[in-house]
């Protein structure tokens, strides 16, 4: 490594300048991890936060809702199964009028007040009495108050503010809990015969794996999906997440292409160093070495910084209407491919050291 540090000094300002790009390329791609992340969170936060591990839906459904309608007696096998929870929900999307006029939108989940979906005590309290929302804590900075009547649109019913909650969103809508038959009734009227979207399943340890677990998702005549696997239902999940992954992508190629690029021209111009470094006696080895071990230093140091950059910005933009969450793993994977795809960019830089011919130094040296 003595001659890349050696050239690192030297070559301060080539350095630098190469190491800034790389280091906005890191900027933009955890910036991107960030904002993918809270995209992901904002449409499924509410899902995700529900104490459930599986939901039993209407076959061929792909995990929405609105796809999905089944009735107690696709609910009743699921109940006579040992060591799983299983409760009634029913999901829609509503739009509603604050007593203000403000407009309000919602996403509407209908569950039983003794369901374990509601674990809290006061959540059981407000859903066991009259008909009434309990909505998400976030819909309070627009100015609604417990007590506020909400008119839901379609059915001009009104409904109560029971108390607030943080239950997040589902599909990028405040989540506003309500009695199932208050659901059933918003819904469909008076013809909801029982009707409801999906059997929320609580299984503990092996029972999810177990052969009554099977048995009674064919009896039950229902496609059972992991909490995991059913984000894929929430609107424009599936797109927004191919969307960012697409643009990640691209970016990490065009480090790629930089970074390969600038070493290649770099080395070009170490031709005759490289080949009087071979005729004083360095192995091919030692060369490849100090010249890999230049490249990952500085993919290294520009990339941390970046990734550090884009962290502070994380930080400054975390509190603001901006949906952007940094989770550590996606930041450490982005870096690490980032310098993974910088040293494979650099393989042309590296065969062409290895072609280096010794004698070149005699015949080019004054």
């Amino acid at each position: 490594m003595y001659v890349a540090l050696r050239d690192l000094r030297a070559a301060r300002g080539r350095f630098a300048l190469v190491g800034v790009v790389i280091a906005l390329v890191a900027l933009m791609t955890t910036l991107l991890s960030g904002l993918a992340a809270g995209l992901v969170d904002d449409g499924i936060s509410g899902l995700r936060r529900l104490p459930l591990t599986h939901l039993a839906m209407e076959p061929d459904s792909g995990g929405t809702f609105s796809r999905s309608v089944l009735t107690e007696k696709n609910l009743a096998p699921w109940q006579q199964v040992d060591g799983v929870d299983a409760s009634p929900v029913g999901v829609s999307f509503a739009n509603a009028q604050g007593p203000d006029g403000q407009k309000v939108s919602l996403a509407l989940f209908g569950v039983a007040h003794d369901s374990f979906l509601a674990p809290r005590a006061e959540a059981r309290a407000a859903l066991d009495g009259p008909p009434g929302l309990v909505l998400s804590h976030d819909l309070k900075d627009q100015g609604i108050e417990v007590g506020d009547e909400l008119t839901v649109a379609g059915s001009d019913v009104r409904l109560p503010v029971l108390g607030f909650t943080y239950t997040g969103s589902y599909g990028h809508v405040d989540i506003a809990f309500t009695q199932l038959a208050t659901w059933q009734k918003l819904f469909y009227g008076e013809s909801a015969h029982g009707r409801f979207s999906a059997v929320a399943l609580r299984a503990g340890g092996p029972a999810a794996d177990s052969a009554a677990f099977a048995d009674a998702n064919r009896a039950a005549g229902t496609e059972t999906l992991t909490k995991t696997a059913s984000y894929a239902g929430s609107p424009g999940y599936s797109g927004e997440t191919q969307t960012m992954t697409l643009i990640r992508g691209f970016l990490l190629v065009i480090s790629a292409l930089i970074v390969g690029a600038f070493f290649t021209v770099w080395t070009i111009q170490r031709t005759r160093q490289i080949a009087l470094l071979k005729a004083l006696g360095a192995s091919t080895t030692y060369v490849l070495r100090d010249a890999l071990g230049q490249m990952a230093l500085v993919l290294l140091a520009a990339t941390t910084l970046g990734a550090g950059l884009a962290a502070l910005l994380g930080f400054a933009i975390a509190g603001t209407d901006v949906p952007f969450r940094l989770e550590p793993g996606s930041v450490l994977g982005a870096v690490g491919l980032l310098v993974a795809l910088g040293l494979a960019g650099c393989l042309v830089a590296v065969r062409r050291i290895t072609r280096v011919d010794p004698a070149g130094a005699l015949r080019q040296v004054d």
